[in-house]
């Protein structure tokens, strides 16, 4: 994670930190605990825009002060009609799809990272998972170029 967090520092356009006490904030409003390579990347920047600054970044980190539930994001209203309470946006892709976070379980004491597609949100067979931790994720969108890897790696 560290490696990654440096590069994010070093060639793309990160946010200043998040304070400890920002982040226990977040954590009392929101009634869940980031884990910890969330921790590990608010501390680390509060939010980051990735290849292009913003508005333009089709990566945009979300800060604390910005994550929301996805069914508020994508269809407006906080509803279990709207899908699922436990997924959460962690990144605007610009177009009105997120990257979200399912706090429902985690895999190796991470939360999954899914595909908010917003046109098929909350359909699972569109909104699939798309990496197994927040690390992951951030990998292959540095690796990508700026393109949205996981949507490669489907038509692959």
């Amino acid at each position: 994670m560290n490696a990654l967090l440096e590069e994010v520092s070093r060639h793309h356009f990160p946010n200043p930190p998040a304070t400890p006490e920002q982040i226990e904030a977040f954590e009392r409003r929101m009634g869940w605990r980031l884990d910890p390579e969330l921790r590990a990347f608010y501390l680390h920047c509060d939010g980051a825009a990735l290849f292009r600054r913003r508005p333009d970044a089709d990566y945009r980190f979300l800060s604390l002060a910005e994550i929301q539930r996805a069914r508020v994001a994508i269809r407006g209203k906080d509803d279990d009609s709207r899908g699922p309470a436990s997924m959460y946006t962690i990144c605007d892709l610009q177009d009105g799809d997120y990257i979200l976070v399912d706090i429902s379980r985690q895999q190796g004491g991470c939360y999954p990272i899914l595909d908010g597609w917003h046109e098929a949100w909350p359909d699972p067979e569109y909104c699939k998972q798309i990496a197994h931790s927040f690390s992951g994720f951030l990998e292959g969108a540095l690796r990508s170029g700026g393109n949205w890897f996981w949507l490669q790696q489907r038509e692959s």
